[in-house]
């Protein structure tokens, strides 16, 4: 049985990545600049090696690039200008149309859940949550921009179709990945210390 080798990854080491780990919105994308498909599968793999119960791998990951993304921006834009009706703003739809093609891939996050294994839907959510952290943290690592965004026609009846949701599927929203022209300052904490109980005894 192999074992992590622990002078590879040093605690130091995880400490910088996870506390380095931020958002990177559209905006501050380098619009047009391609990340290599070879990348991207890598980043796919190290999603797809997040925890979940009895290995029940409950993620679907479906790629826009190219071309892709404009059917992507068109489509997110007419529904919402189908469905949004008297609350219906021109920025949103124009920037439903336009943040889109500045990533240079979008992954629609989709839990699509056992059919064979009985396990609770939130273990399989909190499983599809891990593997989008674990794809923040793999941007971070390659020097890339991340983003999850729940917007759009996440939460959309009648985005099923579009996005190929099979019967008991859920779709979680999208992880846009560029290049990044504008760097993210620095964030900060509450102090862990006010967030946590101990039982001691």
């Amino acid at each position: 049985m192999s074992t992590i080798n622990e002078s590879v990854i040093s605690a130091g080491e995880i400490d910088r990545l996870i506390r380095s780990r931020r958002s990177t919105f559209p905006d501050q994308f380098e619009a047009g600049k391609q990340v290599d498909e070879d990348t991207i599968w890598r980043l796919l793999e190290n999603a797809s090696w997040a925890p979940n119960h009895k290995r029940t791998e409950p993620w679907h990951f479906t790629v826009f690039t190219g071309e892709g993304l404009k059917k992507f921006a068109a489509f997110q834009a007419g529904r919402y200008q189908e469905t949004s009706g008297e609350k219906f703003k021109q920025d949103k739809y124009d920037n439903l149309l336009k943040n889109p093609l500045k990533a240079s891939h979008i992954i629609a996050i989709i839990l699509r859940r056992s059919t064979t294994v009985d396990i609770p839907e939130m273990e399989e959510i909190a499983a599809v949550a891990c593997a989008i952290e674990n794809l923040y943290l793999s941007v971070t690592a390659y020097g890339l921009g991340g983003y999850w965004s729940t917007g759009g026609p996440t939460f959309d009846p009648g985005a099923r179709d579009f996005f190929g949701l099979e019967e008991g599927d859920r779709l979680m929203g999208f992880f846009y990945i560029g290049y990044v022209r504008v760097p993210y300052v620095a964030r900060t904490r509450k102090p862990i210390q006010e967030k946590n109980s101990w039982v001691k005894a």
